[in-house]
């Protein structure tokens, strides 16, 4: 298919194509949601649903998409310099073409400024006045930081061996997994205070940090993203390696859930299953020395879907062309066909008015 490279009638179109597994459609409408997915290097966010037994995308265009937030009105958008939001307006999506095919619709309606913090994985936590809170992973300034309209950002923690806040990348910052609310656990590339320490020694220096004590619960990781709290535990991607793992958080020991053909980073839990994105690696000095990197014929874009009970792959969508790399991938639940609004890429706005 040929997807729209943007919200705009002068942005040319992207062709991407696509093919997936006989039953993906089946398992995401057994599972009850359905995926957005962040393509950084595409410049894209894609909405997978279902409709008619056949899988639907949807794409709307921020450059340099990354981490993506998914409140129960609201969205939140990690971009280049800035955080776009967008809400949810459902009551429009039934009419949008194809007319009752959708039935969730976000719109972009504001974004703040933050300048090129290199935002990474951002999650909304609870807050004192009942709104939703947006935390950021600061991955320049190596910290886990608020939103305010009167500043770029506002820092909340970072590391414990980072003496100072400083554009500098210093620890390469990346994942956060949220617990009841709050930032409950952290992936970082290596235990660096230099200005991209990180990237002297990125194949087994990479740790989850604990946030409320600051202290390392595993290490010896190759380039880890995307920790997440499930069901009473701590899975993380061990990403150079291309691999799903559970930690123990006695002792720190790490057992791998599933390995995937492709650069493990954007991991969505729902109904027991993992959906794990999966990218080609880059040739640059950054992934080109990955353990995975040996593999770099075989690897692929897309999404992996696994049983975690049992560590099976049940389900998979590849992207062909158009899209190289994946960010986050978030399940959306009760969802079974969202939209950006724009599908048929003709530019043509959206109005949403107050009642009059």
């Amino acid at each position: 298919m040929s997807a729209p490279a943007g919200p705009s009638a002068s942005a040319p179109a992207t062709e991407v194509r696509f093919h997936h597994s006989t039953d993906f459609a089946d398992v995401l409408e057994a599972a009850g949601c359905s995926l957005l997915i962040s393509t950084y290097q595409a410049g894209q966010v894609v909405a997978v649903g279902v409709a008619e037994g056949r899988p639907t995308l949807s794409f709307r265009r921020f450059d340099q998409a990354m981490g993506l937030a998914v409140g129960e009105d609201r969205l939140a958008v990690g971009g280049k310099g800035q955080v776009w939001l967008l809400r949810d307006h459902s009551d429009l999506a039934p009419s949008m073409p194809p007319a009752g095919r959708h039935d969730r619709c976000w719109l972009p309606r504001s974004s703040i400024v933050t300048g090129s913090i290199q935002c990474h994985e951002i999650a909304w936590g609870a807050s004192a006045t009942g709104e939703p809170d947006l935390w950021v992973v600061n991955t320049r300034f190596s910290c886990l930081a608020g939103l305010d309209s009167r500043y770029s950002f506002v820092p909340r923690w970072r590391p414990p061996f980072i003496s100072a806040l400083a554009a500098q990348d210093r620890c390469h910052l990346n994942g956060l997994a949220m617990r009841d609310g709050a930032p409950a656990f952290v992936t970082v590339m290596a235990a660096s205070d230099e200005p991209g320490g990180w990237r002297r020694s990125r194949n087994d220096s990479g740790a989850v940090l604990d946030v409320a004590s600051g202290g390392t619960v595993t290490s010896g990781l190759a380039m880890p993203h995307s920790p997440r709290w499930y069901d009473d535990g701590l899975l993380v991607l061990n990403s150079g390696m291309g691999r799903l793992e559970a930690v123990d958080l006695a002792t720190g020991e790490r057992t791998v859930v599933a390995t995937f053909p492709g650069y493990a980073r954007g991991l969505a839990l729902h109904g027991g299953l993992a959906f794990v994105g999966l990218s080609r690696i880059r040739d640059t000095a950054v992934f080109g020395g990955a353990p995975i990197a040996s593999y770099h014929d075989q690897l692929k874009c897309g999404v992996g879907i696994v049983e975690l009970a049992t560590g099976s792959t049940v389900a998979t969508f590849e992207f062909a062309t158009g899209v190289e790399e994946i960010f986050d991938v978030q399940a959306v639940s009760g969802v079974r066909c969202p939209t950006f609004g724009d599908t048929a890429g003709d530019g043509d706005d959206i109005w949403v008015l107050p009642a009059q």
